[in-house]
């Protein structure tokens, strides 16, 4: 099957990007349930810590899987022909089935936007382990973009597992065909060390110097993770786009939006965008910049 995925290159990304669509779907739910599932969990365990009666939740099972997609306005179950990606959006006029008002155009946008990156990927790598585990980083990063970006929270539950796989994949090291991912443990390990150590210890000196938190937790953590994915030779690079981007981006929000600069800004955003970056085209742009490491 592979052989014939790498045959054809155009049916291995067009393959991907269908593939991607329904996954991009899903990931909606994950960026939306997610931080409520951790919410409520730390509202029970304060209650519990606090030896108070336990908060008053919503009643029933809420995770990635149930209850079922609802509209937020009236509550109308979704429908599976609803819940087409892209199509029943389109079908719909963007609006709900059942109450009519205006469902957000963020929904397609991260079914389309994530497809669009798998596909990239595929075209990358092609139809082979190292093309399939860039996929999987891909996925993860989309949600943990999205999460930062409403929550300024990066969730444990899809870092973590993303480090670990990271430093699992070494331990196939090599695999054949492999150039990006699939580092020797050695990179790798040093690689989630320094990512980890790199922005803690500019969080300490920030600290220190302003009384201030320039950053959080959750950004040690995505960054250890991506060293251990690329290696600690990639850090440099991804630490150096990310705060560029990051800067100028912020400085634009502040001189065209009127931003207040005193309110934070999600870094993790600018630092999964600069991973996935280095992750297609590191050695590019290592070389085109002439970066030290």
């Amino acid at each position: 099957m592979l052989d014939l995925l790498n045959e054809s290159p155009a049916i291995f990304v067009a393959v991907a990007f269908a593939f991607a669509l329904v996954i991009g779907s899903f990931l909606n739910v994950v960026v939306y349930r997610l931080p409520i599932m951790m919410e409520r969990e730390w509202h029970t365990q304060c209650a519990e810590l606090a030896e108070t009666p336990t908060p008053d939740l919503p009643k029933g099972k809420f995770n990635l899987i149930v209850p079922r997609s609802r509209c937020p306005s009236c509550g109308a179950q979704i429908t599976a022909w609803q819940n087409i990606p892209i199509l029943s959006y389109l079908m719909l006029g963007g609006r709900c089935g059942n109450c009519k008002d205006r469902i957000s155009a963020r929904y397609p946008a991260v079914e389309i936007v994530t497809a669009l990156l798998i596909a990239v990927v595929a075209w990358r790598f092609g139809a082979n382990w190292q093309g399939f585990m860039a996929m999987t980083l891909t996925l993860f990063l989309v949600p943990i973009t999205m999460i930062d970006f409403d929550r300024c929270l990066i969730p444990d539950s899809l870092v973590f597992p993303l480090l670990w796989i990271g430093l699992a994949m070494s331990l196939w090291h090599p695999v054949s065909g492999a150039d990006v991912l699939f580092i020797n443990p050695h990179d790798a390990i040093i690689g989630a060390i320094a990512g980890y150590l790199c922005l803690w210890t500019f969080y300490w000196l920030f600290k220190l110097a302003t009384g201030k938190e320039g950053m959080g937790y959750g950004d040690f953590k995505l960054l250890a993770a991506l060293g251990a994915w690329l290696g600690f030779q990639y850090l440099f690079t991804i630490v150096i786009m990310s705060a560029v981007v990051g800067a100028v981006f912020g400085i634009a929000l502040i001189v065209f939006r009127g931003r207040d600069h005193q309110i934070p800004m999600p870094f993790g955003p600018f630092l999964a965008g600069a991973g996935w970056i280095t992750m297609l085209w590191g050695d590019v742009i290592k070389g085109f910049f002439n970066l030290p490491f």
